[in-house]
């Protein structure tokens, strides 16, 4: 009973935690992504910023 008490635990912190990040290409996405260093952006967000924010 402990350990399925722990899952949903980490379930519902997780799903917090998801439902706070502005939607991939939101203008909220856009203006985060243009505060975080390049260095830190993944070959996916590179794409999905260039498709979303740099060719509306």
């Amino acid at each position: 009973m402990k350990k399925l008490s722990m899952l949903f635990v980490a379930g519902l912190f997780a799903s917090l935690l998801a439902g706070c990040s502005p939607e991939v290409g939101s203008e909220a996405w856009c203006e985060n992504m243009d505060e975080t260093p390049k260095g830190e952006w993944s070959a996916n967000d590179a794409g999905d910023y260039a498709k979303h924010c740099v060719f509306r």
